[in-house]
């Protein structure tokens, strides 16, 4: 069954744009979950620009789906996962002067290293997942890892210009994904989805959770966190 990561990061910018204590991400996750969330996710950025240690502390106390740790494959990092102990751990690459994560991580390029972070995380019972393109060299990199899932930056499908690059850029997802699957590999996806482009990434086959932040945080300003994430959960209908 396809499942939706709600994330949550953008009610910590919120919040931390006037550096006060609302509105409360620990509190968004619960009404996330009461419509209808599957997991929670949050990106825990070296620069804390918006979520910070405490909110991922309260998160592990209080979310009762899964709660998804994005982070850098940092020691930093790496110590404060084995402590937290999330349901999983999603390795994303990081860069201080981007306002969002740009592209997937190089695995192919840092495949020692990568294997040595996978290994320290899922040695502890935390499965791991790789925020990778969808392209067949870091796919098969990923596999080499050993972690135990990767997640497809949708961010190019999101972004197309126009209908005939977008649909290439799902071709490349569909193929992606079966790829990864051929190699063991368990599929997630996310970034840019919204509520429009949802569907076409949600009916691929062997897709098991796709992680959506801002569209959905974007919605619940407006008509509030539970019924944001319903209206999501009715958008991929069809492939729930």
């Amino acid at each position: 069954m396809l499942t939706l990561g709600v994330n949550i990061d953008h009610v910590a910018t919120i919040r931390q744009a006037r550096r006060t204590v609302e509105p409360d991400p620990v509190a968004a996750a619960v009404l996330a979950e009461l419509g209808g969330a599957n997991g929670i996710t949050a990106h825990l950025r070296e620069d804390r620009r918006h979520i910070q240690d405490r909110d991922i502390r309260l998160l592990r106390e209080t979310v009762r789906t899964h709660l998804n740790l994005e982070m850098a494959a940092t020691e930093e990092m790496v110590a404060i996962a084995l402590d937290v102990k999330p349901d999983y751990v999603t390795l994303v690459p990081e860069k201080r002067e981007e306002v969002t994560t740009e592209g997937g991580l190089d695995i192919a390029g840092s495949l020692e290293k990568l294997k040595n972070v996978v290994d320290s995380i899922q040695s502890a019972n935390i499965p791991v997942s790789l925020f990778i393109d969808a392209d067949e060299a870091q796919i098969k990199a990923s596999a080499d890892t050993q972690a135990q899932f990767i997640e497809l930056h949708t961010g190019k499908y999101a972004d197309a210009a126009n209908a005939a690059i977008r649909q290439q850029e799902l071709e490349a997802l569909k193929i992606g994904c079966e790829q990864a699957l051929s190699l063991g590999l368990r599929v997630n996806a996310g970034h840019g989805l919204t509520y429009i482009n949802v569907y076409p990434v949600a009916c691929l086959l062997g897709m098991e959770e796709l992680n959506i932040g801002h569209t959905i945080v974007s919605r619940a300003v407006l008509v509030g966190m539970e019924r944001a994430v319903r209206e999501m959960k009715l958008a991929m209908r069809n492939c729930l």
